[in-house]
């Protein structure tokens, strides 16, 4: 499976479809929940199945002191612990190093804490609460 980087309105849709699909759906939150404002200057890696639908993603941020954010990783349930999720990760922090980003942290939730853990990402704080259900956890990773 190719990861790619979302360059059209389109391939971003295709990507937000699947973020409110296993990020916000499932908790009754609405679809508006599952961007932000920092998406034209971040980059959305995807991988898509043979109907050019998104079946995993994240996307990459660039914070202050060299410091990037990996946000909104899906993948789709039927695709679960297939490695979709860390070529993505794989293909972000590439992309985090080619612009010269030290470090990558991301805010994991509870359940994705050992899949982080074992692509490189240590805990550094419990952090929050999401809709007060959904605990976090502050991690990070030196590229």
């Amino acid at each position: 499976m190719k990861v790619k980087f979302a360059n059209t309105p389109e391939q971003l849709e295709n990507i937000l479809n699947l973020r409110y699909k296993i990020l916000r759906k499932p908790w009754n939150q609405p679809k508006e929940t599952a961007t932000d404002n920092f998406e034209r200057t971040s980059f959305n890696a995807y991988i898509e199945d043979e109907n050019h639908k998104a079946i995993a993603c994240g996307r990459l941020q660039e914070n202050e002191n060299k410091i990037g954010q990996i946000r909104f990783m899906a993948v789709d349930d039927n695709q679960q612990g297939k490695g979709l999720g860390k070529l993505i990760v794989q293909e972000l922090e590439l992309k985090g190093k080619a612009l010269g980003l030290t470090e990558i942290e991301l805010q994991a939730r509870e359940n994705a804490v050992e899949f982080y853990k074992a692509n490189g990402y240590q805990i550094k704080e419990k952090s929050f609460l999401l809709w007060g259900i959904i605990q976090h956890y502050l991690m990070n990773k030196k590229i």
